[in-house]
């Protein structure tokens, strides 16, 4: 008994559409909602000492205590 596999290959497509769109969505939605709460930025995430050292020298360089409200050279003394 032999099954032709290669005859109707093109049924798989819709399902995997799906699945690829149950799979990009969360991450694109968290993305955008970040951008919003956060003053048009992405949320940043320190997962090594060195991202949490360069955040919180954003923050201080800041002038107003916030990672995300970068002002530029103006601030720096």
């Amino acid at each position: 008994m032999t099954v032709n596999f290669s005859a109707m290959w093109y049924e798989i497509l819709p399902g995997l559409g799906v699945m690829t769109v149950c799979l990009i969505l969360p991450g694109v939605f968290t993305a955008q909602i970040h951008k919003l709460t956060n003053g048009g930025k992405e949320k940043r995430i320190a997962r090594v000492p060195y991202q949490w050292y360069l955040m919180e020298r954003d923050r201080r360089v800041s002038g107003v205590d916030l990672y995300y409200k970068s002002k530029g050279l103006e601030n720096i003394h």
